[in-house]
């Protein structure tokens, strides 16, 4: 008779001792499976509800008429008006505040992770935590007041109300873009440096070439965050009816507005056996701005994801 292998009798009480294991951990395995199911069916229940209760009450309305037309001249329950003046004005003030945010945002972030150190450091840090949690009340008073003392008191234009959500975006980029900028390996700034590139060249070829793709995306879901903000448009830009390119002139309106407004104005009490008018034709415009407005804030998630994919590092030549 053979003689058992060296190890035998170990292997066959590892099996053993396998087999009262395995159910455990295939019991385990299928609970952490229907845990993380369940949780992510609850995490999308409130934006498919969302996302259905807006698409079944605004695409009636949701035509190019609807997109292509103002409200000018439009009263009562007539069966017209459009939100082509809220889409202009959403998308020029968006664009502004853009403009004033990115550059102010993403050079306070190279400031935090290139060159601050000390006390300077630490109270930007401070401040920038500070203005995240700013209520958009606030940042809407903040601009009317600031520009009430430079042009006078009930002053209301596109201007203000970019400065306004200005105020909100700013934070968003210099988080986003920190964290960004932390994830690029030092392994490259201390090569580029030991050749004797300069600090702020590097900066510029490296470590923004680099994060270019995280930074671009954090750009576009700080403008996706304000560009649904309603309060400070109201006290800032104001409503109007009419369509008006001039962000430095006079009121403009705004699709967050709009919605408002429209809503908020409620029920029209059309007289019996009036052909020309819509007792729910507020709701009904609310409902399909809103749904725009949604569209919109889509497309730019799918900018930013594009941008990733373009920008990502592997790219660089």
């Amino acid at each position: 008779m053979t003689a058992p292998a060296v190890g035998t009798t170990d292997n066959v009480e590892l099996r053993a001792l396998l087999r009262q294991v395995d159910p455990r951990r295939h019991r385990t395995d299928r609970v952490m499976r229907v845990l993380i199911t369940g949780a992510f069916v609850v995490a999308m229940l409130p934006l498919v509800s969302v996302t259905w209760t807006v698409l079944a009450n605004g695409f009636e309305r949701f035509d190019v008429y609807f997109l292509t037309h103002s409200m000018r001249g439009v009263f009562g329950g007539m069966d017209a008006g459009g939100i082509y003046h809220a889409i202009v004005g959403t998308l020029e003030v968006t664009l502004f505040a853009t403009l004033i945010s990115v550059p102010i945002g993403l050079l306070t972030a190279i400031y935090l992770v290139e060159y601050g150190r000390g006390a300077l450091a630490r109270a930007v840090t401070f401040f920038v935590d500070v203005m995240t949690g700013i209520p958009s009340i606030v940042a809407g008073l903040f601009a009317y007041a600031l520009f009430a003392v430079l042009l006078g008191p009930g002053i209301r234009m596109g201007a203000v109300g970019s400065v306004a959500l200005s105020v909100l975006m700013i934070p968003v980029v210099v988080r986003s873009c920190e964290e960004m900028l932390r994830l690029v390996p030092n392994e490259l700034r201390e090569a580029a440096l030991a050749l004797g590139v300069p600090r702020w060249l590097v900066v510029v070829k490296v470590v923004l070439r680099t994060a270019v793709a995280g930074i671009g995306t954090g750009i576009t879901l700080a403008i996706a965050r304000v560009i649904g903000e309603t309060a400070p448009l109201l006290i800032t830009v104001g409503v109007i009816d009419s369509i008006n390119f001039n962000l430095f002139e006079g009121r403009m309106m705004t699709l967050p507005v709009y919605v408002y407004r429209q809503y908020s104005q409620g029920l029209v009490p059309c007289t019996p056996g009036a052909a020309d008018c819509i007792t729910t034709i507020n709701y009904d415009r609310a409902w399909a701005a809103a749904l725009t407005l949604i569209l919109i804030v889509m497309l730019l998630n799918l900018l930013g994801r594009l941008i990733t994919r373009f920008f990502a590092p592997k790219n660089l030549g």
